[in-house]
């Protein structure tokens, strides 16, 4: 149930693009055709299921502080947080040239139209961004970082995907002059996110009551009583009092 909520809240909930606006300059500039949005995407996916486990286990086991116990007793106190972004992004930069070789030798065409923007990836900032919030939000297991940074790059390839069907779509529609290209793109955008705000109430509610212990319900009927008999005695001294007047 864990690995189900963390994949749907990393797609739908806090979605790279339409929560937190990462990767934008690769999203505004390769979504003009849905097949270059596709390519992108499914790179975008690779990088982030591939780096995020790597960088997991780096942080785990280098960078932070007592992880290097592992290597003996002296090492324990050895801090070595401030090299994650050094780290993380050669874990990075070298599963894109890796991604770049592939995708040249297989596939030339797509390639040539990605351009400049499939070396770009080892700097995009959704990239960085998921091995970031992987550490900031301690993720405890391997496998859980590995799913977050699968369904991260999912909700990014959605993104780009969404918005190159609509811009091939909108090509054709008579959009105002001052709003054509960027403008319309960045209206469509905002629109699209706050579509996605709808689902952040997707994983809340629903939630058992708190179970309350036997030595609690006690308690609080012990009080009950104590506050009806204080209750009763305050009405008959008023009573008295009347009475008495």
């Amino acid at each position: 149930m864990e690995h189900v909520e963390l994949f749907f809240k990393s797609v739908f909930v806090d979605n790279m693009v339409f929560a937190y606006f990462l990767g934008m300059c690769s999203y505004l500039a390769v979504s003009k055709k849905v097949s270059t949005a596709v390519g992108l995407g499914a790179a975008v996916i690779f990088v982030l299921t591939v780096t995020v486990p790597l960088n997991w286990l780096l942080d785990q086991y280098i960078l932070q502080e007592g992880a290097l116990s592992w290597l003996g007793a002296e090492y324990a106190e050895y801090d070595l947080s401030f090299l994650s972004f050094i780290l993380f992004i050669a874990t990075i930069a070298t599963m894109v040239q890796l991604v770049e070789i592939v995708v040249e030798r297989f596939s030339p065409a797509l390639y040539n139209s990605l351009g400049i923007f499939l070396p770009l990836i080892a700097v995009n900032c959704a990239i960085l961004g998921g091995s970031l919030f992987m550490q900031s939000r301690e993720i405890e297991s391997f496998s859980l970082a590995l799913n977050y940074g699968f369904s991260s790059g999912i909700g990014w390839f959605l993104a780009i995907l969404a918005i190159a069907a609509i811009r091939e779509k909108i090509r054709y529609s008579n959009v105002p002059a001052p709003l054509r290209g960027l403008g319309i793109t960045f209206i469509i955008t905002g629109l699209m996110a706050i579509g996605f705000m709808s689902f952040g109430g997707m994983l809340t509610g629903g939630d058992d009551a708190p179970e309350v212990s036997e030595a609690g319900t006690a308690q609080i009927e012990n009080t009950s009583e104590e506050s009806a008999k204080e209750l009763a005695q305050n009405e008959t001294s008023e009573v008295s009092e009347i009475t008495a007047q």
